[in-house]
């Protein structure tokens, strides 16, 4: 199965952004060729730049908050399981913390003259190159275990924020019940009565071999499903295709 995610608002579009280069950053940071680590360096430059002129931070923090008010006044609720409760409130605490403890985000990596200097290069086609950065080709010939140092030792003011948006997306899709649904034709609509929801998740078969084209508001959720041959633009299916879906609110 294929899932696809569609957020409903700008903030949760925002948070799956960042969820997806921190995502990129620490998998390429892993060990490996250097040239995956310049993926690594790219990716964590695109999270300054998606961070600049945003208070990430204490957007996540006000996520934080209103799920540990949400989850504190269960407390006392018969069917809830009060150790599962209790576990859950000490890492949204220790995450909330962790966050809070540091300042601006990237503002470390920011004041770095040498990683300053590598950024501006590497937002140039080609420009991380001996060419026009030999320091760089000089790092990439490092050992492996000291490249991979210097990437944790900056990934790591960026690993709060990163604890932060997992544990709000993750908390945002356990509120969803996945449910079977059909779309006649290759096209559904489902009418949300108002209610307001963040985030819309979908699961397609692979072997269909089909995508789904989202719009979403809190009236209607349409999807309309397409296939693509790799050389020419989508085409609309006109078959019915078999999916799953969830509504997600917190």
């Amino acid at each position: 199965m294929i899932l696809f995610e569609y957020p409903f608002n700008e903030r949760i579009r925002a948070l799956m952004r960042l969820e997806s280069l921190l995502d990129r950053m620490i998998f390429f940071a892993k060990p490996g060729d250097a040239r995956h680590h310049q993926v690594a360096l790219a990716a964590l430059f695109d999270l300054l730049d998606a961070t600049e002129r945003t208070d990430v931070k204490s957007s996540v923090l006000q996520d934080l908050e209103r799920q540990r008010n949400v989850l504190a006044s269960l407390k006392d609720h018969p069917s809830v399981d009060e150790k599962t409760l209790a576990t859950m409130l000490i890492e949204l605490e220790k995450v909330a913390a962790n966050l809070n403890a540091v300042g601006k985000t990237g503002q470390e990596l920011r004041a770095n003259e040498w990683l300053s200097s590598l950024r501006g290069r590497l937002a140039v086609p080609g420009g991380g190159t001996q060419v026009d950065m030999p320091s760089f080709h000089a790092w990439q010939y490092r050992t492996e275990a000291e490249r991979c140092s210097d990437l944790e030792r900056w990934m790591s003011t960026l690993m709060p924020l990163h604890a932060g948006i997992s544990m709000v997306m993750r908390l945002l899709r356990e509120t969803g019940q996945a449910t079977d649904a059909v779309a006649p034709k290759g096209a559904f609509q489902q009418m949300l009565a108002g209610k307001t929801y963040q985030l819309l998740r979908v699961w397609v078969e692979e072997s269909l071999g089909v995508f789904p084209e989202i719009s979403a508001n809190k009236y209607m959720v349409w999807i309309r499903y397409s296939a693509q041959d790799g050389e020419h633009r989508p085409h609309a299916v006109t078959h019915d295709v078999n999916f799953k879906m969830t509504l997600c609110a917190l």
